[in-house]
């Protein structure tokens, strides 16, 4: 039982290690590598090995070496591998990083330059002379990644580099031929991968092989197609050989390059492939040559889908439908040349002979076609067709020669002619349609469109372009007719239709064109009058910010109104106030916003708004007096709707925005409030009491006596004022009814002197103070 269990697990192991790819950096000289298994030749000559450069593992492993895909699914049975890293990352499975990094592994300059980049290290480099009798030379290869990250953009970003450089022995110019085919593009993660969402989209994807999940039979994460370097050579000659792959940048995510055992073989180039992936297939009932000539050649092969086409013996053969297609060259000694084409049909457009109707304005059957107009109905609106073009005749479209240059405006030179436009797809495949020019007569009188003016009333205004259509709509018979407006003639037939909004520029009334198209066919092609109207100009509007005001004071009076009419004959208009009045003005004795809406006969209107504010005269609520003090102050409190202004003592001024006033004398005094927009004056009388600083009683009836002035009696009934001498002896008492002091006491004159009092208003302040007696 344990030694059937033994065999079994030996066979698992055998069939494990059969599914993938098996390295060996140790069995095979870098000689032996490209001459015995890259080339594998005899009709390659003078096969050297000139230099290798590698990474150094301690002699266990190597970065290049032999490679067996035996049993696995790697597309290459055998062959030879260079990678950035230890060959031993380079069998499968892939469940690991190929991450690897040697001392002093540097990178390589003739790489850099030709690729245009910088800073490359890690480079893996087999160098090696050959010569061959062919004037071609090809080899298959594979290119494989750990910088393929499915899903990740850092594939978008970031690649390993390599080339296959090649020169004549004795040139300095390298050419690179590891290309994306029929490109000049290198090839390497950026430039041919499926897409990443998100990141970026897919490029040259016909050229990409697979991302790799864990069960790959190589340890990397992406790899391309199988592609092919080739390389023009000249017989006999020696030509140099320099593949070479490296990291660029940092070591990090190791790539590898598949060189398939045998395939450096002598090459016959057929032409590129015509594949429809590379938008270069061939067209339906195309025929394409395949010349394999060589002046060397004794003898051609032909194959077809792998199958030998043992008829065909000469060195064309004539393509007439898809096929993988071979030839094998026997040259004079024996060699054989090998070339290979990949060949796919695409169906011509589907194209439909149709008839295009432009409008004849002048009736006689001649007129101006936009051929372009027939587009949809030619290629039934598919968006891959295009018209390359509108001939006079059918050969001339054929052989896409002598196009009408003036197809948006040409004219027919015929009844009933007809041109020819070629379609092409977007491989350049082609149809012929037949288009028959058609001149029709729909005559149409269309009603004028009216426009009132705007504001600025210059006979200039906006025309809405869809309005416009509406109402062109309603007068036509078609149903679901296109309606396109132009300024000019010449415009329908060459220029752009007019969309938006229009303004005329000509005055009062401009004529437009109308085309009117049915089923993508011009039906007729007409005029439209543009007709701006007058319509009433008023006056300004009357705002908030500079008001008419209606006195209150002065209510049920009324004043009047205005709607203002500045152009016209004001009586022939119609009025429509916010009051329900319908004349030119209105009386009012209310304050508020009264618009009012003008009519032309011609049914144009305006519209003008007036604001009435109120106001009134002033109600002096009280007159705030500070006296009895050499500086005496009043402020005057007033109320009601109007704003006043105020003055002292005159009604007719000076008045002053101010209420408050000083340095007012004692005395009697009126003041006075006036509403400044005129709707009346209040006025008051105040008493503003004060002390004389001295009298002089000399019988001269100035200042015979001493007296309180500006005493409202009728305010101060109690007010009693005692008179001392500078010693304090009570000299005299005055009440209210009495005049003054006269500067006696019992009748006997006093000296001059000072004299003190203290007056009493009743109302439990006393005042005190002193003057003079001067004789």
């Amino acid at each position: 039982m344990k030694q059937i269990t033994f065999i079994l697990c030996c066979l698992f192991i055998h069939l494990s290690w059969a599914q993938n790819v098996q390295v060996d950096s140790q069995s095979y000289t870098p000689q032996q590598l490209i001459e015995d298994i890259l080339i594998d030749s005899d009709c390659i000559d003078n096969v050297v090995v000139t230099n290798v450069i590698g990474g150094d593992f301690g002699n266990t492993d190597q970065s290049y070496g032999y490679f067996d895909a035996t049993g696995s699914t790697f597309p290459f049975e055998r062959g030879i591998v260079l990678s950035t890293g230890r060959l031993n990352n380079v069998q499968g499975p892939n469940t690991s990083l190929s991450d690897d990094d040697a001392t002093n592994w540097g990178g390589d300059a003739d790489l850099e330059n030709i690729l245009n980049e910088t800073n490359t290290l890690n480079a893996t480099i087999l160098e090696f002379n050959f010569t061959a009798i062919a004037e071609e030379i090809s080899f298959r290869y594979i290119f494989a990644s750990e910088e393929y990250q499915e899903g990740n953009d850092n594939t978008c970003q970031f690649s390993d580099l390599f080339g296959f450089l090649i020169r004549p022995e004795n040139g300095q110019l390298y050419t690179n031929i590891a290309l994306v085919p029929n490109t000049q593009t290198p090839v390497k993660v950026t430039t041919v991968h499926s897409g990443i969402p998100g990141g970026c989209p897919p490029i040259n994807e016909t050229y990409f092989g697979s991302w790799n999940d864990t069960n790959a039979p190589i340890n990397f994460n992406g790899q391309t197609a199988i592609l092919t370097a080739t390389a023009q050579v000249i017989p006999n000659q020696t030509y140099h050989v320099k593949l070479v792959i490296a990291d660029e940048q940092n070591y990090r995510y190791d790539s590898a390059v598949f060189l398939e055992a045998g395939s450096f073989q002598l090459s016959t180039n057929l032409g590129p492939d015509r594949l429809i992936a590379t938008q270069n297939p061939l067209c339906e009932n195309d025929t394409l040559d395949l010349n394999a000539f060589n002046p060397n050649a004794n003898a051609y092969k032909w194959f077809k889908d792998g199958v030998e086409l043992v008829t065909e013996t000469n060195a064309i053969y004539t393509i007439t439908e898809n096929g993988t297609y071979n030839v094998e060259v026997t040259l004079n000694d024996g060699c054989i040349s090998y070339g290979e084409i990949t060949a796919e049909y695409t169906t011509n457009p589907i194209v439909s002979n149709t008839t295009l109707n432009a409008c004849d304005l002048d009736q006689d059957l001649f007129t101006i076609f936009n051929l372009l107009e027939a587009t949809e109905d030619i290629t039934s609106n598919d968006p891959d067709l295009q018209i390359s073009g509108f001939h006079l005749s059918f050969n001339d479209a054929n052989q896409n020669s002598n196009s009408i240059s003036n197809a948006n405006n040409f004219q027919n030179t015929s009844l009933d002619q007809v041109v020819f436009a070629r379609v092409e797809n977007s491989f350049g495949c082609s149809a012929i349609a037949e288009l028959q020019l058609s001149a029709t007569y729909n005559p149409l009188d269309l009603n004028p469109f009216l426009t009132c003016d705007d504001a600025t009333l210059d006979g200039y205004t906006d025309f809405n372009i869809n309005e416009i259509r509406t109402f062109v709509d309603a007068q036509i018979s078609p149903q679901n007719a296109t309606i396109l407006f132009y300024e000019t003639l010449n415009d329908v037939y060459s220029g752009s239709a007019i969309t938006g909004t229009y303004t005329n520029t000509v005055p009062d009334s401009q004529v437009i064109y109308v085309k009117i198209i049915v089923n993508n066919q011009c039906y007729s092609i007409t005029t439209l009058a543009l007709d701006v109207l007058t319509k009433p100009l008023l006056e300004a509007d009357i705002t908030i910010d500079n008001p008419i005001y209606y006195c209150l004071n002065t209510f049920p009076e009324t004043i009047t109104l205005e709607a203002g009419v500045l152009n016209g004959i004001p009586n022939n208009y119609y009025y429509d106030w916010s009051t329900g009045a319908t004349t030119a003005s209105i009386t009012i004795n209310q304050a508020g916003t009264y618009n009012v809406i003008v009519t032309h006969p011609n049914g144009c209107a305006s519209q003008r708004s007036i604001v009435v504010l109120p106001s009134n005269v002033a109600t002096i609520d009280d007159v705030l007096i500070e006296d009895l003090s050499e500086n005496n102050n009043i402020t005057i409190l007033s109320s009601g709707e109007g704003t006043y202004e105020y003055a002292l003592n005159s009604s007719s001024g000076p008045y002053q925005t101010s209420n408050y006033f000083e340095n007012v004398p004692s005395g009697f005094h009126t003041v006075y409030v006036r509403d400044q927009i005129g709707c009346g004056i209040t006025e008051q009388v105040i008493s503003v009491r004060g002390f004389p600083k001295y009298f002089t009683p000399n019988s001269d009836n100035i200042h015979d006596t001493w007296h309180i002035t500006g005493l409202n009696t009728s305010k101060y009934t109690n007010t009693l004022v005692r008179i001392f001498n500078r010693y304090g002896k009570l000299i005299t008492t005055l009440d209210i009814n009495t005049f003054g002091w006269d500067g006696t006491l019992n009748g006997t004159p006093l000296p001059s002197d000072d004299y003190w009092f203290v007056a009493s208003f009743g109302n439990g302040k006393n005042y005190k103070g002193h003057f003079s007696l001067k004789r």
